[in-house]
């Protein structure tokens, strides 16, 4: 294992990233259009499941060749990814705060990321 990650290794976090993202938008949609049970009943609660096996196969695929040490706190860009889709598909609010703290993840995450490139 090299301390250093690929191009394609990049890209593979970003599906995760995507996914992820997918997932819990998908989630939310169930969660705000049913309730209860119903709501993991839901065929968009089911395409959740999905995002959450294939980015289980591929995160499992990330942690066999990059360090966790630099692969997971890149992924912490899903909460930049979920922020902006809140916004997107459900009219979330995005105050100052918000946007700082969103901001300062994503400069972890560059900090981060730098040292793995």
């Amino acid at each position: 294992m090299s301390d250093a990650l690929s191009l394609s290794m990049l890209g593979l976090i970003a599906f995760c990233v995507l996914t992820e993202t997918g997932r819990e938008v998908c989630f939310k949609h169930a969660a705000t259009t049913h309730s209860g049970i119903r709501s993991v009943l839901n065929p968009i609660a089911g395409l959740g499941m999905v995002f959450w096996f294939v980015e289980l196969v591929a995160w499992s695929r990330v942690l066999q060749t990059a360090p966790l040490s630099i692969a997971f706190p890149i992924m912490a860009l899903s909460y930049v990814a979920i922020a902006v889709a809140g916004a997107a598909f459900f009219n979330e609010t995005i105050n100052l705060r918000h946007a700082l703290g969103i901001f300062l993840v994503t400069a972890g995450v560059v900090c981060v990321g730098v040292t793995g490139l």
